[in-house]
């Protein structure tokens, strides 16, 4: 009897009788494709979206990087559509060549989160942006009101230096601009000039500028960095106290555009949210909810930073 129980027990350990370990725990795979990681509000985005992913343990998450080259940024695309990701986040180099990858990933069923920047159709499970075109009246009326100070009523010469042609972000911060512009005669953009949102070519194409125009009074750039290479440009010339410099972004932190307005370098610049931690939540309840219907756009709010309330900003946005 002793033999046939040992038997048994030998024979029950054998066809897996013990007990049944616990499943694996699941986990989430993230792929954010990022358009440049060279600028700053990029890098910015980078790390903030790093921080937030790594207080939770079931995600994975990577990133790409692609040089702001529409070739490179879709082949890594495509490879990260044959990973299969859970959730994939992609901030657009440009609208219409990344409509058509981005569209692979939706038919793949992979949900898919466009950051900040649009495309020319919307391939997307949903789209998480700041209203450009308010942004850009907003620095219009600024810079407007500025010149009236100034000069005693809205009169002046702006520059305007301009983010990548064709971008989202680049249309409406134009357009809301001159839209304001238009309203008033003597305000005359007297030189546009582009410099794809990077510091060095900002102040390239601003010392070009400033040959050629020795009357200016104000320079408007997409962002924070052109506006601020504008400036270095105006300076190495001596000519940066006779003009005002306007950007856009609001970065926190010892190098962003909050710090160059509490420095005097720029006189306001425009929070645009980094919008990877409205992402995150989002795709939070994407990935974990399957009764989670995320609505096909958000929009976040902006507001100016002047020398009035940069501090404020600075202590709010520096430890996001």
């Amino acid at each position: 009897m002793r033999n046939y129980l040992a038997l048994a027990g030998l024979v029950c350990l054998l066809a897996g009788c013990s007990k049944p370990s616990a499943p694996a725990a699941k986990t989430y795979f993230v792929a954010f494709s990022q358009c440049n990681n060279a600028e700053p509000y990029r890098s910015a985005q980078n790390e903030l979206l790093t921080r937030i992913c790594a207080k939770k343990p079931d995600i994975k998450l990577t990133i790409t990087d692609g040089q702001q080259d529409n070739s490179k940024q879709i082949a890594q695309i495509e490879t990260l559509i044959l990973q299969k990701p859970d959730l994939l986040i992609v901030a657009p180099n440009e609208r219409a060549p990344l409509t058509a990858v981005m569209g692979k990933a939706v038919a793949a069923g992979i949900p898919t989160i466009c950051l900040e920047r649009d495309i020319a159709e919307p391939n997307y499970t949903t789209y998480i942006a700041c209203d450009n075109r308010a942004i850009g009246k907003m620095a219009g009326q600024f810079i407007v009101d500025q010149l009236s100070k100034k000069n005693g009523k809205p009169k002046g010469k702006i520059v305007e230096i301009r983010g990548l042609l064709g971008v989202e972000g680049e249309i409406n911060r134009y357009g809301g601009a001159h839209e304001v512009f238009a309203q008033y005669p003597d305000v005359k953009v007297v030189h546009e000039a582009v410099a794809d949102w990077l510091q060095a070519k900002g102040r390239e194409r601003m010392l070009e500028i400033l040959r050629a125009q020795p009357e200016i009074d104000a320079v408007y750039g997409h962002n924070d960095p052109m506006a601020v290479g504008a400036y270095l440009a105006a300076q190495e010339l001596g000519r940066e106290k006779s003009m005002f410099f306007v950007g856009v972004d609001g970065l926190g932190g010892p190098a962003g555009g909050i710090k160059k307005v509490m420095d005097g370098v720029l006189a306001a610049t425009f929070y645009y949210p980094l919008a990877v931690d409205m992402a995150m939540e989002i795709g939070d309840k994407i990935l974990r909810d399957p009764n989670f219907k995320p609505l096909k756009k958000y929009m976040l709010p902006t507001e100016i930073i002047t020398p009035d309330n940069a501090q404020k900003m600075y202590d709010r946005l520096t430890f996001q």
